[in-house]
């Protein structure tokens, strides 16, 4: 999963960003280096650069939010097989 590009897109209402194909001196970036922090580069009208800080937060919380609902869904699994469902019920229910 692509966290930083989920995380930048919660900013500034969404497509707000591009990524620069060269760096400060002039140089290409190779394609598999630009979606970094560093090259970030503004597409959108009055949309503003958070701090690489906030980004790294907001991908931290998306990391989060990810493994909470991991964890729920195994726990919800379990709790339907301790009421005696089979693991097929409980696929045929909630499709995994």
């Amino acid at each position: 999963m692509d966290y930083l590009q989920l995380a930048l897109q919660t900013f500034n209402g969404g497509n707000w960003y591009g990524w620069k194909k060269e760096d400060d001196n002039g140089n290409k970036i190779p394609n598999e280096d630009r979606m970094q922090y560093q090259y970030i580069k503004i597409i959108k009208d009055g949309a503003t650069m958070p701090t690489e800080a906030e980004v790294n937060a907001k991908i931290q919380e998306l990391k989060d939010a990810e493994t909470n609902a991991i964890a729920k869904k195994a726990s919800g699994k379990q709790k339907l097989k301790d009421l005696g469902l089979t693991d097929d019920e409980i696929q045929a229910l909630i499709g995994v």
